[in-house]
């Protein structure tokens, strides 16, 4: 292994060995945050699962994968980083198990929330092991590798499950996360030292219980209100519940010595608004790959691989993005970039809501590549201009925040969008001379209503599905419209507040090697 000395770390042989296996860890934890999505009509009709249920089903494991990151990182921390890489890996791969071999929603439901706690352990801790691999001159571009390979893995999402449901039941989407955890977990054991902070600050379980009850309240209270109504009891118990929680947590979190959640970190105007430029990015992308599959499986006809095939615009934009953001970057300085990357996906947001039924393929593959190449260049310089914006010694303590929002960003907005497509999806819906059990069905979503147009008569039948496809695409239309909106809210707010540097004046990017050393030694 590596020996590691107070000048830093001794290039290990094996260390670009290690780095793959965790780079093919990271890309499948990141494509379950959208596998599940193209899958989900498939799911829908073969478990009678609502619009809601879906929701659920997508959402377990973001809203646990976010709530548990912190106090993750802090366990490998302090018991050992390659002891808790190796459980979350573990956790990881029964929690896809489960999901395969699952024959209800809620047991659906249960395997992504044991998925979420494995990925919420893996996620800080492969990025806090590479100090132990790698010296200063090629850590960054390690730190770079399997960076992309998490942003690469929304958008791969869609078109490994498209082809798995091809070939394969649902429950393939989950069963392909066994052999790559089973690698990442070899990986682990054979190729990484253990390193560890007995300096850290101790696991806070009751700010964990915090985070956790507090998103998952604010998250149930979204997907609940199209269908029980704002006015609920259980709904504003829920949203009352929500609120008191996370105040609870902040609180508690200013008061303590060495917080898990270091509130004082948004004291830093450049780490505060990137961090929230970050966030609302991911907001509009993870809602939007949510609404789009039924899109293009349930209205316009493709099967599931296909529906995978023609996302890809959006990588290809991503993939564009990402080369032309360094030089962005450093010709017109990190606010102007993430300002761009903005303007450029609220356009793409405003452009798709006027998709019709009638549009076609070819208009929704314009916007779809638009919106990659605004995501390309909006997060990546978000993403580096907050942590460069932090001092050295609150590295580690930033990413884990940064991450933390980035990923309860994706919850609210598979939540949020989720609820808005819903609820203008049962109002467009004609359900007229549908018995009541038949019009509550097809009212939960646009694959309910096709299959209960199945059963219907011949004439009703092609009026169902004509005002199933019209209610969907009236529903999407007003959820990108809001994401349009939210992205140039963002974008003013980027372009208001970020700080103005080139990146060649921005602090140098943290180097978390020495405050490491002594631990590992």
């Amino acid at each position: 292994m590596a020996t590691v000395t107070s000048a830093g770390v001794a290039p290990d042989p094996r260390r670009w060995w290690a780095l793959g296996a965790l780079v093919a860890s990271m890309l499948t934890l990141g494509f379950d945050m959208t596998i599940l999505n193209v899958a989900l009509p498939t799911m829908a009709a073969d478990l009678g699962a609502s619009t809601g249920e879906q929701q659920w089903m997508a959402d377990a494991y973001v809203v646990v994968f976010a709530a548990l990151m912190l106090p993750a990182g802090l366990l490998g921390d302090r018991f050992g980083r390659r002891r808790m890489l190796i459980t979350g890996l573990a956790v990881f791969l029964a929690g896809s198990l489960a999901g395969a071999l699952a024959g209800e929603v809620n047991a659906v439901i249960a395997a992504r929330a044991a998925m979420g706690v494995g990925a919420a352990l893996v996620t800080p801790l492969a990025l806090s092991v590479l100090p132990s691999l790698f010296g200063a001159e090629e850590r960054t571009k390690a730190v770079g590798i399997i960076s992309a390979a998490s942003a690469l893995g929304l958008p791969l999402g869609p078109i490994v499950g498209g082809w798995l449901l091809n070939h394969f039941w649902w429950g393939s989407v989950f069963l392909v996360n066994v052999p790559m955890a089973a690698i990442g977990i070899a990986a682990c054991v054979f190729l990484l030292p253990e390193t560890k902070d007995p300096a850290s600050p101790k696991v806070d379980t009751v700010s964990a219980a915090l985070a956790v009850s507090g998103l998952g309240a604010l998250v149930y209270a979204i997907i609940e209100a199209p269908t029980r109504g704002w006015s609920d009891p259980l709904v504003l118990g829920m949203l009352t519940a929500a609120v008191l929680l996370i105040a609870a947590l902040v609180l508690r979190e200013r008061r303590v010595e060495r917080p898990m959640l270091d509130m004082a970190l948004l004291a830093h105007r450049g780490f505060l608004f990137n961090t929230v430029a970050a966030t609302l990015v991911t907001f509009v992308l993870t809602g939007l790959l949510f609404v789009l599959p039924p899109y293009l499986q349930a209205v316009l006809g493709h099967d599931a691989l296909g529906t995978g095939v023609r996302l890809l615009p959006m990588m290809g934009g991503l993939l564009v993005a990402s080369r032309l953001a360094a030089q962005v970057v450093a010709r017109f300085g990190a606010r102007a970039a993430v300002s761009a990357g903005l303007v450029v996906l609220a356009f793409a947001g405003l452009l798709g809501s006027r998709t019709t039924v009638d549009s076609g393929y070819g208009f929704v593959a314009l916007w779809l590549s638009i919106t990659g190449l605004g995501f390309g260049l909006s997060l990546i310089p978000a993403m580096n201009g907050g942590l460069s914006a932090l001092p050295r010694d609150r590295a580690g303590s930033g990413s884990g925040l940064l991450m933390t929002m980035r990923q309860v960003g994706g919850a609210i907005g598979i939540a949020v969008l989720g609820s808005v497509l819903a609820g203008a999806f049962r109002d467009r819906l004609d359900v007229t001379g549908l018995p009541e059990r038949a019009a509550d069905t097809a009212g939960e979503s646009v694959v309910a209503a096709h299959i209960v147009a199945g059963e219907a008569g011949p004439g009703r039948a092609a009026e169902l599905v004509a005002s199933a496809n019209g209610a969907y695409v009236h529903g999407m239309g007003v959820v990108l419209l809001a994401c349009g909106i939210a992205a140039l809210v963002s974008a003013l707010l980027a372009a208001a507040f970020l700080p103005s540097a080139p990146a060649e004046e921005e602090p140098e990017a943290p180097d978390m090697a020495a405050e490491q050393a002594d631990a590992r030694q």
